[in-house]
């Protein structure tokens, strides 16, 4: 194990800072950022508008290959969000909220049967006047993107991806604090 985290360590090491990406890109800051999630190749891309500044390695849940929907199910939510609020003092460091489920999510399970017409107007309600969506019975909630915490050092230095959460995506704690040194509420968050 020591082995591994060995050769992880040396593979951070190439990691290049946001600061120097930006510079790199003719950007000294962002002033329109956003972020693009790809779930088959386990990145976070954060843009400035449309131009590509940095690349992340994350992890998301543990049942990687299917597309939220349930509570529960472990699984990541496919589309767009945006981030509705962001806490510095979260288990896993630091926690970026996202709008799940979102107006998409809740159109769907509506035309599924899933939530009534009165379960779908609250959803509607939170979503344009309070921001974060409410954890909801069935389709779930709490999803956002967050820091490792604790088990920082371990799960950062990984050279391979281990999908460990409920759902939210997460990465090293240090590009935490560069996401967090960027983003604001409002940030668009495309998952892919």
């Amino acid at each position: 194990m020591a082995g591994v985290i060995v050769y992880g360590v040396i593979l951070n090491l190439r990691e290049v800072p946001l600061p120097e990406a930006m510079v790199g890109k003719g950007f000294t800051q962002l002033i329109d950022p956003n972020i693009i999630i790809d779930r088959e190749n386990y990145t976070l891309n954060l843009y400035e508008d449309t131009v590509f500044v940095k690349s992340y390695r994350v992890s998301f849940g543990r049942n990687v290959h299917k597309i939220k929907n349930k509570a529960g199910d472990e699984a990541t939510p496919v589309g767009e969000y945006k981030i509705c609020s962001i806490d510095t003092s979260h288990q896993y460091y630091i926690y970026f909220s996202l709008n799940y489920p979102n107006l998409d999510d809740g159109v769907e399970a509506l035309r599924k049967g899933w939530l009534t017409q009165k379960e779908f107007n609250q959803l509607k309600f939170e979503f344009y006047y309070e921001g974060c969506t409410k954890y909801n019975e069935l389709l779930g909630g709490d999803i956002g993107i967050h820091g490792i915490g604790r088990l920082n050092y371990i799960f950062k230095n990984l050279p391979f991806v281990f999908n460990w959460t409920n759902g939210s995506i997460a990465m090293s704690d240090e590009n935490m604090n560069e996401l967090y040194s960027i983003v604001k509420v409002g940030t668009k968050v495309v998952i892919k």
